[in-house]
């Protein structure tokens, strides 16, 4: 199987249509649809379905886009340690910090001591959250990643690090008091919340509080983004619910009053932990990345 072909197939999939894939590869587009075929036929399966929305991968597709990207990423680290040897590690490495969470405040620490210990290293940081990161490091798209949850999930394995206690984020002309006790759940209920999609993990455990204490919450807007939430609470459109850290940053970065008050009745918490593929080992270069990164983390706790 040639390596170009396994590039191919995994630009159409990302691309989610042949013809964007011949313009990023600049190739005809009639020779990637022959190599497509190609490569069908050297595993004897359908791999993509077409229509008029693009390409969707079969079960037989996700499988060898799974392969691919970790066939195409042992060689780039076999290229690079070979053109290293006896040198410095070297090499691309893929880590996913779960938006939403205290993760995402050590991206900056984790670039910093990685070019500090280790310079040969590219890494690729992933913020996203276009899909869910337990998912990209099952089909090979990320190596590692610290998200919420513990599974379990096939395919991956969590090693779980902290419990991220989530706080209340408010501006000062909702009327919260300052106070160092914290507020309960039902004491929310009035207050219209700037929030993340249901989907994840963080709105998962307020919705669950909610639940448990028979109240409605009130949502405002639901964002995907925590600097357009921080922007949204500075300008007294709603408050929000988010791990501690997150709130810190919120608080450090807004230039006006913000209250940050604990949660009781229930406390919200979500379990934040490490995570890599339970079938695909760790590259030297990605192994060091992982000690620095489980190392920073624990400075969360």
């Amino acid at each position: 199987m040639d390596i170009r072909r396994l590039k191919s197939f995994i630009t159409i999939v990302d691309m989610g249509s042949i013809t964007r894939a011949a313009d990023i590869l600049h190739i005809a587009q009639p020779a990637l649809s022959q190599q497509l075929a190609s490569i069908e036929e050297h595993f004897r399966q359908k791999l993509l379905t077409r229509s008029q929305q693009g390409v969707v991968m079969t079960d037989a597709g996700k499988v060898v886009y799974r392969h691919a990207q970790v066939i195409l990423r042992q060689m780039e680290q076999a290229q690079a340690e070979a053109l290293e040897a006896g040198a410095v590690l070297s090499g691309r490495v893929s880590v996913g910090l779960a938006p939403f969470s205290s993760a995402t405040t050590l991206a900056l620490r984790l670039m910093e001591e990685t070019k500090i210990r280790h310079p040969g290293i590219l890494l690729h940081i992933t913020e996203s959250v276009s899909q869910p990161y337990s998912q990209m490091i099952m089909n090979g798209r990320l190596e590692m990643g610290l998200i919420h949850g513990t599974g379990p999930i096939r395919g991956v394995r969590f090693e779980p690090q902290l419990r991220e206690e989530l706080v209340l984020v408010v501006h000062e002309s909702f009327g919260v008091e300052p106070l160092e006790t914290a507020i309960s759940v039902a004491e929310l209920a009035s207050l219209p919340f700037l929030l993340p999609p249901s989907y994840n993990f963080v709105r998962r455990a307020i919705d669950l509080a909610f639940t448990r204490s028979r109240k409605d919450l009130l949502i405002f807007a639901e964002l995907e983004s925590v600097r357009t939430i921080a922007k949204g609470v500075d300008a007294c459109l709603g408050a929000t619910i988010m791990p501690k850290a997150v709130a810190q940053r919120i608080v450090t970065e807004s230039r006006e009053k913000i209250i940050v008050r604990q949660i009781s009745s229930p406390m919200i918490e979500e379990t934040l932990s490490f995570c890599v593929s339970d079938s695909t080992p760790l590259s030297e270069p990605a192994l060091a990345v992982k000690e620095i990164l489980l190392e920073l983390t624990q400075t969360l706790k």
